[in-house]
């Protein structure tokens, strides 16, 4: 009788061991999957911000093919497929997000961006029309703005423009692109100002001074704005003051402001050289 109960005890004991390896067995195998979870985040994120954009796009193809569905990779694929240059095959994977079941209101705006980049400005106006008034983001009143400025609502325009710049702490890329909109309407002074606001988020923002020296040559403003810049800058901001005073007639003026960016130019500055050369050859005939 004490030989059973020996027998008992140790057939538990061995129950309890294969229970508890098999408890370990599958802590070891969630533990893994939180590890690979992990691992495949973090190269998501790497794929996503610096790698090359074509490798990007072959990896969330190939992974989203191996796990169908998945929303997070269909917006790696999306985001990937716009950093590659390929705006409308972006578009027609974020519709596939935005119809998702997971999808949000931030998946529309993004839909939206990727018609723009394809020039469908009808259809991004549809897209953001359907997302909910109550959904305020920096993308989708900056989209808003681009979108009024190709109907050349102003008004909408201008207020779109400024709540954007007002939802992030880096506005200089809105503001540049209210400015731009409007350099296109003739408004040069308030163009001026806001590119002269977007310097003074980002100093080094080269469009920004371009169009801000596009501004200025309009109002015949042909000095340079006191702006940090480089000497290549410089001779470049010359060269482009130079070809809008020459559009507007002022061509001893545009002359002499090519000449100044030859000289400037660390190195052959051959546009300018032949946009000069252009000019002495028209004052010969």
């Amino acid at each position: 009788m004490r030989q059973s109960g020996v027998i008992v005890l140790c057939l538990g004991s061995v129950f309890a061991l294969s229970a508890c390896q098999g408890n370990s067995d599958a802590q070891v195998q969630r533990a893994l999957k939180d590890v690979n979870v992990i691992d495949e985040s973090n190269l998501n994120d790497v794929m996503l911000s610096v790698a090359d954009p074509e490798e990007a796009v072959t990896y969330f193809t190939r992974t989203l093919e191996q796990n169908p569905g998945r929303i997070d990779l269909m917006r790696g694929l999306a985001k990937s497929l716009v950093r590659a240059d390929k705006p409308t095959e972006a578009s027609l994977v974020w519709r596939q997000v935005a119809e998702h079941p997971e999808a949000t209101p931030d998946d529309k705006v993004m839909l939206a961006d990727a018609l723009i980049r394809s020039n469908l400005w009808d259809e991004a106006k549809t897209e953001l029309a359907t997302i909910p008034p109550t959904h305020e983001s920096f993308d989708r009143y900056r989209l808003e703005a681009m979108v009024a400025d190709y109907d050349k609502n102003w008004t909408k325009a201008d207020s779109f423009y400024e709540i954007a710049a007002g939802l992030t702490t880096t506005p200089a890329g809105v503001l540049n692109n209210w400015g731009y909109s409007k350099l296109t309407r003739g408004d040069y002074p308030g163009a001026e100002k806001l590119f002269t606001e977007a310097l003074t988020y980002d100093p080094t923002k080269f469009t920004a001074k371009n169009n801000l020296v596009m501004a200025r040559a309009a109002q015949r403003k042909y000095d340079l704005p006191v702006v940090h810049m480089t000497q290549e800058e410089r001779a470049q901001l010359l060269y482009t003051m130079a070809l809008a005073a020459i559009k507007q007639g002022d061509t001893a003026v545009g002359k002499g402001l090519l000449q100044n960016a030859i000289d400037t130019s660390p190195q052959y500055f051959e546009a300018a050289v032949r946009s000069l050369d252009a000019l002495d050859a028209n004052a010969a005939l």
